[in-house]
């Protein structure tokens, strides 16, 4: 039996696709599991309503891709890293992760979009947390988050440019995904979470973002991913109003996973999560 080498293993991982952002609510913790709830005979084309950092796309490699996200700068950073990844990288190798270097490249306001992509990617990954966060004036008002691992990872960056090679980007409210889904298609969907785990109330900053009302708004879109013959799979926080509003006659499924965002100091623990679908396995 042939043996393959550590150095063979090691190349084959890093160039295996993965997210090249940090993103608060990713998916990543359910890749392991995703399999056992997608349809046994396959699906169409594949779409996301709220992208974010990709974790399920990445994951799933589908043929035919539509990616959605209301954030235009991370969209067009998505687009950037398809379209024009060499010039990110080159604009990359010219930041340091210092906290100078950091305060003086959120300050910065790049007409480029690829300055932008660039800009946008280096924040993400050298902010506290990589959290995305806005003032009232739209600028970006993450603290510097003193993170010591490299912010630069190139082949990470080229691999996921060959990955979304195919893709069609887009940003503006999750009900345009409508526009091209179609029977036998699968839509994920994970919207920023209105309430917190574990029924422990609202989150006060995501409801800004998504309010409670957007929830049933997120109700009535699945109702029509299904009148349509597609497939849904949604992800949002195990809570009582959460299941009240998707109470579809569906498959509702409480998955557990580890709390992954928050500093030294944050609170760890086991949260619980909603998988709502109509897909029967």
């Amino acid at each position: 039996m042939p043996t393959i080498s550590k150095t063979c293993l090691e190349e084959e991982i890093s160039n295996s696709p993965k997210p090249f952002l940090r993103w608060a609510g990713g998916k990543s913790w359910l890749t392991s599991s995703l399999n056992k709830y997608l349809p046994s005979n396959g699906f169409n084309d594949y779409h996301e309503a709220f992208l974010g950092g990709g974790a399920i796309f990445f994951h799933l490699l589908p043929n035919n891709s539509f990616l959605n996200d209301a954030n235009q700068e991370l969209i067009e950073t998505y687009d950037s890293i398809k379209n024009d990844v060499e010039n990110v990288i080159g604009i990359l190798e010219t930041f340091k992760n210092t906290k100078e270097d950091y305060y003086r490249i959120r300050s910065s306001k790049p007409n480029v979009q690829v300055e932008k992509a660039a800009r946008f990617v280096y924040l993400n990954q050298t902010s506290f947390n990589g959290i995305y966060r806005v003032n009232l004036q739209g600028e970006y008002n993450v603290p510097y988050g003193y993170r010591k691992k490299n912010f630069l990872e190139v082949d990470t960056l080229r691999t996921a440019s060959r990955s979304l090679a195919d893709t069609v980007l887009n940003y503006g409210d999750f009900r345009q995904c409508l526009d091209n889904v179609k029977k036998g298609d699968l839509v994920f969907i994970d919207p920023p979470y209105t309430v917190a785990h574990n029924n422990n109330g609202f989150i006060k900053y995501n409801q800004k973002i998504f309010s409670l009302e957007d929830q049933y708004r997120l109700s009535h879109f699945v109702g029509e991913i299904k009148e349509i013959g597609a497939y849904y799979i949604l992800t949002n926080a195990a809570h009582n109003k959460i299941r009240e509003i998707f109470n579809n006659g569906d498959n509702q499924h409480l998955l557990t996973r580890p709390s992954t965002v928050g500093g030294k100091n944050a609170i760890r623990g086991i949260f619980s999560e909603m998988l709502i679908t109509n897909i029967d396995k």
